[in-house]
């Protein structure tokens, strides 16, 4: 086969299906039905809202990049570190949350396109590029140096590289091949389990291809949760695909070496019939179900609803700064989604001063927050909250 034409990535899915990958396909299409159900919305909105910061922790550790979870809440807020280094991290963070949000919000109003479209994947890089320094744009090594423009595929030979010992498609047919890759991966002419095991194949193939100068990893983690969600299986943004591709199922060295595996040449003629081995497909797949399945039973244990309730009232018995009554009003509004203020006192069972004090103590802390100065309050999640809210959700933890 000529390695330039776009059937270099085939086998691109799985026409048949071995027993092993039907049985993670509907344990996974359960507990994420299972875990979406599990909350209020307005709750689930903010569980959300913690779980893009882990997304993003755990992508950017899969890139090498160690940033704190209240670095990232920081730069959400706007409060970027002095030092270079380290304020272009928290600047890729806060893009890729930023870009997730709107995955999800569009995911939530039907609204979200075809995954592995060209023009979605564009978007993705563009947005996540868009309001990076000039310096981080800039692409060198290997004798060449160049900008690298947002949301534009490779187009010239300067941006051909190696990505360790394989050798993706030249420049001048990237286009070709990422045409062919939408048209393989369009979740509209595929079934459920299809497309959960097109999620899986295509977070491969997207790599295989390399389309875009840099940044390709970060944008197929991201390509792959907009395919949760478009495939059913999000959970509305309960759990995340990066943690679980950083941790892997027994090792973290796991997602690189499973990579690999995925770039095996056809093994002979028991090994499919395209340019790829469709054995390591299959252990690709399989594996990568794994992993989305083991992080789905994860948030659902962490998140579950009388161990969630147990942590809040530990959090306020180890506080200084919240009384015993406070609990009370964390607990309601994890359970309700929102409670309105004029029912705090109600709920504390205290009488109306001091339940306005108890309210503030909580917002104070960022544990309770609102749209408006009078509005309903919601749970909220602050970073310091983490370690007694969420343990094992962060190393540090």
């Amino acid at each position: 086969m000529n390695l330039e034409t776009p059937q270099r990535i085939e086998p691109a899915r799985l026409e048949e299906v071995n027993a092993a990958i039907s049985d993670v396909i509907a344990d996974l299409a359960s507990a994420s039905a299972t875990l979406g159900r599990a909350f209020h919305p307005r709750t689930a909105a903010n569980l959300a809202d913690l779980v893009r910061i882990m997304n993003t922790y755990y992508s950017n550790l899969i890139e090498g990049h160690h940033t704190r979870p209240r670095d990232i809440a920081r730069a959400l807020a706007g409060d970027l570190d002095q030092d270079r280094e380290r304020r272009n991290l928290q600047l890729e963070a806060a893009a890729h949350v930023r870009v997730q949000a709107e995955i999800d919000r569009r995911a939530e109003a039907e609204e979200l396109a075809e995954p592995a479209s060209p023009d979605f994947l564009r978007w993705l890089h563009s947005e996540f590029y868009k309001d990076a320094p000039v310096e981080m744009l800039q692409i060198t090594g290997a004798g060449r140096s160049f900008e690298m423009m947002p949301g534009e595929w490779r187009s010239h030979p300067e941006q051909d590289v190696a990505v360790g010992r394989h050798q993706p498609p030249s420049s001048e047919r990237i286009s070709d091949f990422m045409d062919y890759f939408a048209e393989r991966y369009r979740f509209a002419s595929l079934g459920s389990a299809s497309r959960l095991i097109a999620m899986a194949a295509a977070h491969h193939r997207f790599n295989y291809i390399h389309p875009f100068p840099d940044g390709n990893g970060r944008v197929s983690r991201l390509m792959s949760h907009a395919m949760a969600l478009k495939a059913g299986v999000g959970a509305h943004g309960l759990w995340s695909v990066s943690r679980g591709l950083s941790r892997g199922l027994a090792s973290r060295t796991e997602y690189k070496a499973m990579m690999d595996l995925a770039d095996t040449p056809r093994q002979g003629d028991l090994d499919g019939r395209g340019n790829l081995s469709l054995r390591a497909l299959n252990e690709f797949v399989l594996w990568f179900l794994k992993v989305c399945l083991d992080q789905v039973t994860f948030m659902s244990e962490l998140f579950e609803v009388q161990a969630l309730s147990r942590r809040l009232r530990s959090y306020v018995e180890r506080s200084d700064s919240l009384k015993p009554e406070a609990a009370f009003l964390l607990e309601e509004a994890f359970v309700r989604g929102e409670i309105e203020r004029g029912d705090v006192a109600r709920i504390t069972r205290l009488p109306e001063r001091s339940a306005r004090r108890i309210l503030k103590d909580t917002m104070d802390a960022g544990l309770l927050g609102s749209a408006t100065a009078k509005g309903p309050v919601s749970l909220q999640f602050p970073p310091d909250s983490l370690d007694i809210l969420f343990p094992r959700l962060f190393p540090e933890t």
